[in-house]
């Protein structure tokens, strides 16, 4: 009895060094990103990290993780659906949300953020 036949299987290198290329330049655009938060040269995303956190963390707290990634996943597939629903309706309130938050973005810029001392970047020499 003879053995089967196995043939041999070849992959082209190329695909691979693109899709490598392409995951380095994405990972190094979100660490520019996280270095630039923590460094806090953007002061708004630092605070909206801040906050997400804490939300995060008060969420977190009511329930387990694997609660939370249940109701992620249920979300993430409802709600497309009540968006295609009721489009009109979702995007009039969005609006409305969106010029409320910024009036809000307006007060807090002026009343907290714009009173933080914000000293010079000092350069590193090579």
């Amino acid at each position: 009895m003879t053995p089967p036949h196995i043939p041999e299987v070849h992959l082209p290198e190329e695909p691979f060094l693109q899709v490598a290329s392409a995951l380095t330049l994405e990972l190094n655009q979100a660490l520019k990103l996280l270095r630039d938060i923590a460094s806090g040269r953007n002061p708004k995303k630092f605070l909206m990290v801040i906050a997400a956190s804490w939300v995060l963390s008060i969420v977190g707290s009511w329930c387990n993780f694997l609660t939370l990634f249940y109701i992620a996943f249920l979300l993430l597939h409802m709600v497309p659906v009540f968006y295609e629903k009721y489009e009109e309706k979702v995007d009039l309130f969005a609006e409305k949300a969106m010029v409320e938050i910024k009036k809000q973005c307006a007060v807090f810029n002026v009343k907290v953020l714009s009173k933080i001392p914000i000293g010079p970047l000092k350069t590193k020499k090579v």
